[in-house]
């Protein structure tokens, strides 16, 4: 393959990606919610960047084996389970502490209770069941949405970068080009902002993901697999959301700290990112032999 035509990937996934998701921001935009059509538009979105991936695949004639869809060594998986429930832990802790948010939701506990239907449970209990059931089948059902975000991101862009990119620019730019992906969610339907305003949570998203995209940039270079990015992701989205955020007593500076749109996370995504581009070198010879499975033809 000429040096042209491999320069061909990363601009010809980006325009597919845009084109399958102008349809579904669409008609996010027109229900006015994320979770418009009973969250079936968010799901379609999600998928948006995998199918971008295969159809890109197909159009230049690259294998789809190097999507990276071989699962690779467990360590890895088990990190990418691990990484977001200590993080998440670690921001939350800082912020009940501090006062910046009370734990625990009370109403929401006893809501939880309610739906168990086991009579009357000490709250510890019932906060302990729900992280069982979150800290599971919630995070498996979670793959099969971020699935289709990790074949596009981390099976196609990031190798696709790294073969002519430094580690730091690989996970700045994939970041960079993933936070863009989530503006029309922001800016043209509610209900996944954190409630901040818009000066506030656009800036600190942007900077976010790349920040957070050293993480999954190295998972990906290290493991040549997708799957710890998907269980990173679906951990990440399960705890955060799921858990932490409900459990978490919101007042008026609660928001501007906590869950992914808060200072807490950004600080911690810092550190993160310092470590692993600190572990840069581990990378760089399965990203070269990475990138060079990526381009070849069936």
């Amino acid at each position: 393959m000429s040096p042209n035509e491999d320069r061909r990937g990363v601009p010809t996934f980006v325009g597919f990606t845009l084109a399958f998701s102008s349809i579904f921001y669409f008609l996010i935009a027109k229900s006015g919610q994320v979770g418009g059509g009973s969250g079936a538009y968010i799901g379609c979105l999600m998928w948006c960047p995998g199918v971008a991936a295969l159809v890109t695949c197909k159009y230049l004639g690259r294998d789809l084996s190097a999507l990276g869809g071989k699962w690779g060594k467990t360590r890895y998986e088990i990190l990418g389970y691990l990484l977001p429930l200590a993080y998440g832990t670690a921001s939350y802790a800082f912020v009940w502490l501090t006062g910046f948010g009370g734990f625990y939701n009370t109403q929401f506990v006893e809501g939880l209770s309610k739906d168990f239907g086991l009579g009357p449970m000490a709250p510890w209990a019932t906060i302990a069941l729900y992280f069982v059931f979150t800290a599971t089948i919630s995070v498996i059902r979670g793959c099969a949405t971020v699935l289709g975000e990790e074949i596009g991101w981390r099976g196609f862009l990031v190798p696709e970068l790294a073969k002519r990119n430094s580690f730091a620019a690989t996970a700045i730019i994939s970041g960079f080009i993933w936070a863009l992906w989530h503006y029309p969610i922001f800016l043209l339907a509610g209900g996944y902002n954190g409630g901040t305003p818009v000066w506030y949570y656009l800036p600190l998203f942007t900077v976010l993901l790349p920040v957070m995209s050293f993480v999954w940039a190295w998972m990906r270079l290290k493991s040549g697999s997708i799957w710890p990015g998907v269980v990173l992701h679906a951990a990440h989205n399960t705890f955060i959301q799921q858990f932490f955020d409900p459990l978490t007593v919101d007042n008026s500076k609660t928001r501007y700290v906590a869950g992914e749109f808060g200072a807490a996370l950004a600080a911690i995504a810092v550190l993160m990112a310092v470590y692993f581009w600190r572990r840069r070198d581990e990378v760089a010879p399965e990203a070269t032999r990475t990138a060079v499975v990526a381009f070849s033809v069936k």
